[in-house]
C-alpha cells in the first residue's frame, strides 16, 4: 500500500478517535546534471497527537513489504528502463554538511548513467523549512516527472507532496525525516545506525560504564529512530551499559560540543557518546581533547571529515550510510516506478559501522555495489 493512502487513514484515526546547521537564511542553491494562549496549547496538543499518530501509521523500518535494494534487483532485474525525456527534482538539506554533498554527488553520477535530467536544489540553512517547502513546490510547478525528498522535519513538506501527488508526480522521500503521504521511501534503515553503534560500543566497553546520547534534531525520524536503535538495543540485550544523558544538539557542531563538554564535568565516569551525526560526532570530539578525556565517541554518515579523524586517532567510529550510494538508489527505484515496475514501498539502502579496523576498505566493496544497467525504453 501506498504511504499516500496510509495518511488518508490516520486523518480518519485522529477524527474518530482524538476528535532527519546554521543562521535563518532561505535562500538555495540549484544544480542542474544531463485565538489565545489556550488556543495556543491546544494547537500544539493536536499537532502532537497528529505526529504520534503519523509515526503509528507508518513507519519506514518497520515496514512488511520492505525490501533492500539487492532483494528488489533479485526480483525485477537489474536492467532499468529508461524513457526519454524524463526530468527529476531533487530537495535537499543544506549542502554545509558534507553529506548532502556527497548525496548531491550520487544523483550527479546517477544522471550521467541513465541520461535523465535531475535538478538539485537545497537549502543554505539546516533548518529552513520553509525555504525547502518553496523549493518543492517551484519543482511541482515545473512539472517535473518525480520527486526525491530528504526533508528537514516529518512536516514541513507535507503540503507540497500533497500536491505533487495530486498532480501525479511521483514522490519518494529519501533519508530523512519522515514524509507520510510519499508514495516511497528510500534510505538505510534508521534505528540499525543506532543498534550498530551500540553493539560496537559495548565491545569495546566490555558492556559496562556510562554513555550518552547526542540526539539532531527532534523533528527529524531519523534523529527518533537512531536515538531509539541504541536505547533498545541496551535494554533488549540486558546489557550492563547506562545511559546518563540524552540531549538535542539540532546536528550542529558547536551546541554537540557545548554539550559534551558540560556531561564531562556533570558525569566523570562517562565512557562513550553516541551522536546521530558526524558534525554533532566531531564537535564532541574537540570537547572529549580539550578535556583530555577518556570517552569513545560515535557518530553517523560517514563523511569525508568523520573518516580523517578516525584515521587520525580521533573519532572511534561512524555508522556509513553511504550517501554517494543511496542517491544512485533512490534514483534507481524513482526509475523503475516510471517505467511502471512494482516496487515496494520501502527500499533500504546499504550501510556499515566504520572504524580503524576498517577505515581503508573500498566503500564499494565493503557494501558489495553494483550499479544498476539503464537501457532506453
Amino acid at each position: 500500500m501506498k504511504k499516500r493512502f496510509l495518511a488518508v487513514l490516520m486523518v480518519a484515526s485522529m477524527t474518530a478517535g482524538l476528535a532527519a546547521c546554521g543562521g535563518s537564511s532561505s535562500s538555495d542553491s540549484s544544480t542542474t546534471a544531463a485565538g489565545g494562549a489556550e488556543a495556543s496549547a491546544d494547537s500544539g496538543a493536536e499537532a502532537a497527537a497528529e505526529e504520534e499518530t503519523k509515526d503509528e501509521g507508518f513507519n519506514p523500518d518497520e515496514a512488511e513489504d520492505a525490501m533492500t535494494i539487492e532483494d528488489l534487483r533479485a526480483a525485477n532485474g537489474t536492467e532499468v528502463k529508461v524513457a526519454s525525456g524524463l526530468t527529476l527534482g531533487v530537495v535537499e538539506k543544506s549542502l554545509s554538511n558534507e553529506f548532502w554533498r556527497t548525496l548531491e554527488e550520487g544523483y550527479e553520477k546517477a544522471a550521467e548513467d541513465c541520461g535523465v535530467e535531475i535538478i538539485v536544489k537545497a537549502t543554505t540553512d539546516e533548518g529552513d523549512e520553509t525555504g525547502q517547502q518553496t523549493m518543492t513546490e517551484t519543482l511541482v510547478n515545473q512539472g517535473v516527472d518525480a520527486l526525491m525528498m530528504s526533508p528537514i522535519s516529518d512536516s514541513n513538506l507535507t503540503a507540497a507532496v500533497e500536491n505533487a501527488n495530486n498532480a501525479d508526480i511521483v514522490t519518494v522521500n529519501v533519508n530523512d525525516g519522515l514524509i507520510a503521504e510519499a508514495d516511497y521511501y528510500v534510505g538505510p534503515e534508521a534505528y540499525q545506525n543506532g543498534q550498530l553503534a551500540a553493539a560496537w560500543i559495548s565491545e569495546q566497553l566490555g558492556d559496562e560504564g556510562q554513555v550518552a546520547i547526542v540526539v539532531g534534531m527532534a523533528k527529524a525520524f531519523a534523529a527518533r529512530q537512531r536515538t531509539a536503535g541504541f536505547k533498545d538495543w541496551i535494554a533488549d540485550n540486558n546489557s550492563g551499559m547506562e545511559i546518563v544523558a540524552e540531549q538535542n544538539a539540532d546536528w550542529d557542531r558547536q551546541k554537540s560540543k557545548e554539550l559534551a563538554s558540560t556531561w564531562i564535568q556533570q558525569y566523570p565516569d562517562l565512557k562513550a557518546i553516541f551522536c546521530n551525526n558526524d558534525d554533532m560526532a566531531l564537535g564532541v570530539v574537540e570537547a572529549v581533547q580539550e578535556e583530555n578525556a577518556d570517552i569513545l565517541v560515535v557518530g553517523v554518515d560517514g563523511i569525508g571529515e568523520a573518516y580523517d579523524s578516525i584515521r587520525a586517532g580521533k573519532l572511534d567510529a561512524t555508522v556509513d550510510s553511504f550517501p554517494y550510494y543511496m542517491a544512485q538508489v533512490a534514483t534507481e527505484c524513482t526509475l523503475r516506478v516510471l517505467a511502471g515496475e512494482e516496487v515496494p514501498s520501502v527500499v533500504h539502502t546499504p550501510q556499515a559501522l566504520i572504524s580503524a579496523d576498517n577505515i581503508d576498505a573500498d566503500p564499494a566493496e565493503l557494501i558489495n555495489w553494483v550499479a544498476p544497467v539503464y537501457v532506453a525504453e
